[in-house]
């Protein structure tokens, strides 16, 4: 894994976990030190329209956390995206094998966000579209628990190549 570059945060949309995981690694990868703070974090969805703006939920949900995504504008995954991304988390298998289906090469950085939890951790983070505010900030708080899982990833990671 190279030292700059992106990760990319996809979901289906993007204009709900995505936008909100992608906020909230950024956020953490910008308390760590070289070359964790120069990794950028870019949200995607694997089935969307680009330009949409992001759910007023997740907004508010981001909001509690002191965290803004209201600027998202949602956009979609494309092969240039995956081909230069240092990492891919999704939010559910569904996700993963979208992006094995659709994009060659696969891409041997593809995982989930929760993938990197203790054994036994539910993997999966559900869509709260349409839902109540709960359902969005369960959302978060889900991918709260597994963001330092992936700073530890990508700092290993990180290391391993420079």
């Amino acid at each position: 894994m190279n030292s700059a570059g992106y990760v990319i945060m996809i979901c289906t949309a993007n204009i709900c976990r995505s936008p909100m995981a992608a906020g909230l690694l950024a956020h953490a990868l910008a308390a760590q030190p070289e070359p964790l703070r120069s990794i950028k974090v870019i949200s995607a969805g694997v089935s969307c329209r680009a330009g949409e703006t992001v759910s007023p939920h997740s907004v508010t949900a981001m909001k509690k956390v002191g965290i803004d995504i209201s600027e998202h504008k949602s956009q979609p995954l494309t092969q240039e995206l995956v081909s230069n991304a240092l990492a891919i988390f999704g939010m559910t298998e569904t996700h993963r094998t979208v992006v094995q289906l659709q994009f060659f090469p696969e891409p041997g950085t593809l995982f989930l966000l929760r993938e990197f939890l203790p054994e036994g951790a539910h993997r999966e983070i559900a869509d709260p579209f349409g839902g109540p505010l709960s359902e969005y900030e369960t959302s978060r708080d889900e991918m709260v628990e597994a963001i330092p899982s992936v700073v530890a990833f990508l700092k290993e990671r990180t290391s391993r190549t420079s």
